[in-house]
Formats: C-alpha cells, sequence, structure tokens
C-alpha cells in the first residue's frame, strides 16, 4: 500500500523527514520482526526504548519508522535519506490511529463487544462468541485463549497476554473480516486501556464482569485501576452491567444508565436481567431468567453459579444487538464455553481433573464453592504465584485456599526473572501452617500438575488453578511450550476421556 503521511493527520505527527510517500507492507513494533516495507513503531515502555532499536529494524527492511524522539529520528533520517521518518507526541495513539487506517477501518464493518472485569472476562468472551455464532452473527473472539474465528481456533502469535498491541488487534479484525466473520469480541483489559490499544475503535457493547483488586504491579493504585477499566464504557454505544458488584457496578450505572442493561443472579430488584432458582448440576445448570415483568425457564450447559451470571452477560449482550429473547433462549443450550475453563477431564481412577485458570482470590474461591457441590472423596488443589504479576496477591490465593482442600500443592506460574523458590515462598507465607504435611510445593508448573495427579486417588478431585497463558511458560522472557492436558495424558494410560 502506498501511504503519503503528509495527509495522515490523524495521527498528530508534527515532522515527515524523508519522503513523504512510501509503500508499506505491514506493520511491526518489534525490531525482530519486521519484514521488508514495513512501518516501524519505536514505543518506549518501562523497561526498553525501541528507539534504539531503529537501526535493527531499518537493517530488516523497515521504510517508515515512526517515533516519538526528534532528534534521534532526525539524525537517523539524515543517514537513511531514502526511509521516511515520523515523529509524533504519542506513539501507542498513532499506532493505534495508523492501524486503523491502513486495515481500511474494518473494525468499524463490524460488531465490536469488549468484555472487561477483574474475572470472568475469558468466559464472557466465549459465551458472546458462541451465542452469537448460534443466533447467526458470526462471531470472533481475541483474548487470553488465544484468537478464534467463529468456527476455529487461529493460529497467532498475540503480542500480550490477553489484549493484543493495536497494529495486531487491526490485523487480527481484518482476518477475521476475510473468514465472513462480521463481530468480534475482545477480552479488554485495563493495561491495555491504559496503553491505547483499542484507542480509536467504538464499541457496539461494553461488558463489566466485576472488580476486585488486581493487576497492582502496574497500576500501583486501585483507583488507578478502576479509572482504566472505566474507559472501556465511555467509548460503547451501549453497555451491560454487574448490578451485583460493589466494586465498580454502581459507578457505570451512574454513569451510563441511559444506554445500559443490568444483570443479577443475587435477586437484585433492579435489574434488567436476572437468574433466579439456579440449579446447578454436572451437565449444565437451569435456572428461571426474569426479563421486562416475564419469567422464562432456562438451561445452559455451563457449570457454577458465576457462570450464570457470565451467561446473563451474553444474553444482555445479544439483547443490545436486538436478537430476541425467545430466539436466545432457544439456542442457549448449544452454547460452548472457553478452553481451560472449567474443563473436567475424566481419569481411568474415576477422578475428575478440572482444568481451571483461576488466578485471583476472588475467583479462587467462587471456584472451589463451585467444586465442593461436586461428589467426590478427596480434593487436591494446585495454586501457583505469578512471576509476573502482583506478589503481594501470592499470599491471598494461599489464604483462601487454606483449610478447603485435603492437599494443596503450590507451584509456579511465569517465574519471569524471578527465582521461583523466592515466588513459592512468598504464597506459602498466606498459609497459617505453611510447613503443614498436607501442602507440598514444586518449582515448575509441570511439576506441579504431576504432583497434584500423584496425590490423587480413586474418586477424587484434581483441581488445577492459576494463569497458564497460550501454551506456554514466560520464563526469563522466552516463551517454554506448556501444556496441562499433555500432561495428563501422559500420565493416564492410554484410556483417557474429557468430559
Amino acid at each position: 500500500m502506498k501511504i503519503n503521511f503528509e495527509t495522515l493527520q490523524h495521527m498528530n505527527h508534527t515532522h515527515v523527514l524523508g519522503p513523504s510517500e512510501q509503500e508499506v507492507y505491514s506493520l511491526s513494533f518489534h525490531s525482530k520482526r519486521v519484514e521488508p516495507k514495513s512501518a516501524f513503531f519505536s514505543i518506549k515502555g518501562e523497561t526498553y526504548d525501541g528507539h534504539f532499536y531503529m537501526e535493527e529494524a531499518l537493517e530488516s527492511g523497515a521504510s517508515v519508522v515512526i517515533g516519538t524522539e526528534a532528534e534521534i529520528l532526525k539524525e537517523t533520517s539524515m543517514k537513511n535519506p531514502d526511509k521516511t521518518f515520523i515523529v509524533v507526541e504519542d506513539i501507542r495513539s498513532a499506532m493505534a490511529a495508523f492501524s486503523k487506517h491502513y486495515y481500511g477501518r474494518i473494525d468499524e464493518q463490524m460488531k465490536m463487544i469488549g468484555v472487561t472485569g477483574t474475572n470472568g472476562k475469558t468466559t464472557v468472551a466465549a459465551y458472546v462468541r458462541s451465542l452469537l455464532t448460534l443466533l447467526g452473527l458470526p462471531t470472533g473472539s481475541i483474548g487470553t485463549t488465544g484468537i478464534w474465528s467463529s468456527y476455529e481456533k487461529l493460529p497467532y502469535k498475540k503480542s500480550t497476554p490477553t489484549t493484543p498491541e493495536s497494529a495486531d488487534l487491526h490485523h487480527i479484525f481484518n482476518d477475521l473480516y476475510a473468514l465472513e466473520d462480521r463481530a468480534a469480541v475482545m477480552e479488554v483489559s485495563s493495561i491495555a486501556l491504559d496503553q491505547k490499544r483499542v484507542e480509536g475503535i467504538q464499541f457496539d457493547v461494553a461488558i463489566h464482569t466485576n472488580f476486585s483488586e488486581e493487576h497492582l504491579e502496574y497500576h500501583h493504585t486501585i483507583e488507578h485501576y478502576k479509572a482504566c477499566k472505566m474507559r472501556l464504557f465511555q467509548q460503547a454505544s451501549a453497555q451491560v452491567i454487574n448490578i451485583d458488584d460493589d466494586g465498580m457496578g454502581q459507578d457505570l450505572i451512574e454513569a451510563h444508565h441511559e444506554s445500559m442493561l443490568t444483570y443479577s443472579i443475587n435477586g437484585h430488584p433492579e435489574a434488567d436481567l436476572r437468574a433466579d432458582d439456579i440449579e446447578v448440576m454436572e451437565e449444565g445448570s437451569f435456572f428461571r431468567l426474569s426479563y421486562q415483568g416475564s419469567s422464562y425457564e432456562v438451561y445452559v450447559p455451563v457449570y457454577g453459579t458465576y457462570n450464570v451470571a457470565n451467561v446473563l452477560s451474553a444474553i444482555g449482550t445479544a439483547l443490545h444487538l436486538d436478537y430476541s429473547l425467545e430466539h436466545i433462549i432457544k439456542v442457549l443450550p448449544h452454547m460452548e464455553g472457553p478452553e481451560g475453563r472449567f474443563q473436567v477431564i475424566q481419569t481411568p481412577l474415576n477422578q475428575k481433573v478440572i482444568l481451571d485458570y483461576a488466578h485471583t482470590p476472588v475467583a479462587l474461591n467462587r471456584l472451589v464453592e463451585e467444586v465442593k457441590k461436586l461428589k467426590y472423596n478427596r480434593l487436591i488443589v494446585m495454586i501457583a504465584g505469578i512471576g509476573i504479576r502482583d506478589f503481594n496477591k501470592m499470599p491471598k490465593m494461599a489464604a483462601t485456599i487454606d483449610g478447603q482442600a485435603d492437599d494443596v500443592v503450590v507451584t509456579v506460574d511465569h517465574p519471569g526473572y524471578h527465582d521461583p523458590r523466592i515466588i513459592v515462598e512468598q504464597v506459602k507465607t498466606g498459609f497459617r501452617m505453611p510447613d503443614a504435611t498436607n501442602i507440598h510445593t514444586t518449582l515448575t508448573r509441570e511439576d506441579g500438575v504431576r504432583r497434584s495427579l500423584e496425590l490423587g486417588k480413586e474418586n477424587d478431585i484434581i483441581l488445577l488453578t492459576s494463569g497458564c497463558i497460550n501454551n506456554a511458560q514466560i520464563v526469563r522472557g522466552e516463551e517454554i511450550p506448556h501444556s496441562d492436558e499433555d500432561i495428563i495424558e501422559r500420565y493416564y494410560p492410554p484410556v483417557f476421556d474429557k468430559v
């Protein structure tokens, strides 16, 4: 694509150095992924500065370099007169605006749904993707479990664990549209909102799940964390809000009362959508749905009371998109959930191994409450300290599970650059008796999964929790392939079946 940069006022650039026109075939913000005729965005972060990698990007064939450091760009421009260098005020805003332009504003041709909250984003995104596709609106999804079209998972190396950088996001929208998807639902993290990854996207619906303490290693204060979450709803035409949530629900209701639908599983009298008489069984959940003065008997193939709330948020989204409740209820029994969320594996020993990557104290507490409704002999729970997250949260995970299981395995997820021993010890400080004989420790997630399986006997439940991201473990900046399912399959004889 030939681009005249003098005419791109939406990038808010201050200088264009070198040729005003260039052919651009791809976008990149990582110097090692630059291809010939790329536009390279020199992002300046807390631990790295893309301006120091401009030379590498140019050597790999970048035709355009965009950054904020005017003197560095001017100096490099003099050495590379055939390349274009653009000075902008805000590199992330510029990347979001340019990416949207480069991919033909494809997001405006699709329905856009954003999901934010401390817990439940992945599950809600999967429910929305499935429900809208069942209703006849082919929908893709973007989030922790990867990139999905309306009918399959796509091979895609994401730039971040949850919400991709803006250049990748608009590329994904373009790919989904080419696959004939006409809507996209994405998990939108607080960090993504702060870093302007979704800037310029007008969401048709924004969904709120809940709010509790998380990501303070980045935000530092709970107030900043909440303020970032709130931004999503300001760039949405309609909102779906959890009225049961004390953390942020009322703030959103006050700000968006004219364009919202609220939902409740706690009998809130003012909720637009309410689930009562919830009955949870292993094969799914039944409840009575109330909406606009009428009630309906509903079945959904999901387990857990908290997941009924997630279903309500998906229903609210479909209602905002003008689907009838009768049509929605008709397809609900066919709705599918996400990978790694209350995924049950039946073993040859009549055990249930449950994968659920709950990685906050609130999510872990809700999960264990639901697991205890199942029939079992003993309960073994694996928790993990996440090296790339807030260290202050680690003891709270231990305190949440303390006394709730017969055996607890403490392990490590994504140690990053930290010593796994320090992470494990930090988690253990949350136990009342950290050296109790039923508390076991390992230094890798792979060993943690194996130890949990070794502890399991006939008719036990083995619950594997925490945040394994993108089928990999992040160790010293590298992504090491990892799959809980592969470890489980290798541990047991070939008689292996998912339910």
